[in-house]
């Protein structure tokens, strides 16, 4: 099975990010997103096509804390959680 992500905006209110961290976020979020949906797969309403206009995911919270990379893996987790198996 083929699965084609396409993100047109990611917005990130409250983040402190650096020049060249949101490339370093988009590329940790497609690795973890990728590894996600190859570890656990779609939800069974997604498994068959189509597309989806928008999606609500998990919240996240900025701590101050998180590296770029940690910030991706989180957004991509919250994005499985809302397309996996056990979205709803």
């Amino acid at each position: 099975m083929n699965v084609r992500v396409h993100i047109d905006r990611l917005v990130l209110d409250g983040f402190a990010l650096g020049a060249g961290d949101g490339a370093r976020v988009g590329a940790a979020m497609q690795a973890e997103l990728a590894r996600l949906l190859a570890e656990r797969g779609l939800s069974s309403r997604l498994a068959g096509g189509g597309a989806v206009g928008g999606l609500q995911g998990a919240a996240l919270r900025p701590d101050g804390s998180s590296s770029p990379a940690a910030l991706g893996r989180g957004i991509a987790q919250s994005v499985h959680g809302a397309v996996g198996p056990d979205a709803r």
